[in-house]
């Protein structure tokens, strides 16, 4: 099951933070290393950046969860 996000006011979130938002990760610090560790993909590819700014459209799956960015 994939769920969604919408940014409310503005036009993208960043990876770190949008893991961080949804409760995926306990922490901005835990974000940073599951990105680096590369078990984050954005569109179905590896994304290490951290700072990746994620768009509507864009799809995110990280430990068995799914979600997509919408306006």
């Amino acid at each position: 099951m994939t769920d969604t996000f919408t940014l409310d006011g503005t036009e993208f979130i960043t990876l770190a933070n949008l893991l961080k938002v949804e409760g995926w990760v306990e922490s901005g610090a835990m974000a940073k290393k599951v990105i680096d560790d590369g078990m984050v993909c954005v569109d179905g590819v590896t994304e290490t950046r951290k700072r990746c700014k994620l768009v509507p459209g864009q799809r995110i799956e990280f430990n068995g969860n799914a979600i997509v960015i919408n306006k």
